[in-house]
């Protein structure tokens, strides 16, 4: 049979931003928290709380993703914030994003409401949009992203530099939850009126559908997983790149250092 090379879905350029943005996770976070993360799933065994919307419900699912993440959920202020980005600048007159007024979620650095030096006004804030409690994909999505925020810009181990967005995208992925990241990076729905019925898109994140695919496989190629279970949870379009680059790294191992000591 004629041997065929494996296809790259991304080009060679993010490519090199992939492989440059595990190597500056790995300097800050050490390579062990990469190969010990656990893979977090969409099931009752990693998500056993009942979820109803509720703000319990929100709390519980929101304080596990922070265990995952390993983050203090005590150093953070979660909010709940409506669509309408007026009220959310009365709620957190201090919320900075440059996500724009859609922004599914913010992070704020912490700060002090006066000169007390009152700890409980130095905790981050993290505020989710109302309109994800019924998603609890995206809702899990969102979360991961703002805590990555809380290790990399609250940790002061990553300044906001130009691609400080997607790298955040990229940590969830370098610590585990890179199913729900890139499962939201398009979400189609369909929809149906009284004149037309179709299908819409939502977009997520910031990364692509095939740069998160080309993400997973290099984490799973260089944690030295000969099987991935956790991929049949993958969206179609993002198993798809996961498999072909999984394919392309097994046939260009030079991108993977597998023999880097940890640490």
């Amino acid at each position: 049979m004629f041997g065929f090379s494996a296809k790259l879905p991304i080009s060679e350029e993010e490519c090199r931003w992939v492989n440059n943005g595990f190597r500056r996770l790995e300097k800050s976070l050490g390579r062990r928290r990469m190969l010990e993360a656990k893979v977090v799933e969409p099931t009752a065994e990693d998500f056993p709380d009942r979820y109803d919307k509720s703000p319990e419900a929100v709390e519980h699912l929101f304080t596990r993703v922070c265990a995952y993440m390993q983050v203090d959920r005590r150093s953070i202020e979660l909010r709940i914030f409506p669509d309408e980005t007026d009220e959310l600048r009365e709620m957190l007159p201090h919320w900075s994003s440059d996500g724009g007024p859609r922004a599914a979620g913010l992070y704020l650095h912490a700060h002090r409401s006066d000169e007390s030096g009152d700890e409980s006004d130095a905790r981050m804030h993290v505020a989710l949009r109302s309109s994800l409690l019924g998603d609890p994909m995206m809702l899990v999505a969102t979360a991961a992203h703002e805590l990555g925020h809380v290790i990399l810009l609250g940790g002061n181990l990553m300044s906001s530099t130009t691609d400080h967005e997607p790298m955040t995208d990229l940590l969830t992925v370098f610590l585990g939850l890179g199913i729900f990241t890139a499962n939201s990076a398009a979400r189609f729905k369909q929809f149906q009126n009284d004149q037309k019925i179709g299908w819409s898109m939502n977009r997520l994140g910031y990364l692509p559908e095939p740069v998160f695919g080309y993400a997973l496989a290099k984490f799973a190629t260089e944690r030295g997983e000969s099987k991935s279970d956790w991929s049949r949870h993958l969206s179609p379009n993002v198993k798809s790149d996961f498999k072909n680059s999984r394919r392309w790294l097994e046939q260009n191992p030079h991108h993977v250092p597998l023999a880097k000591p940890i640490g």
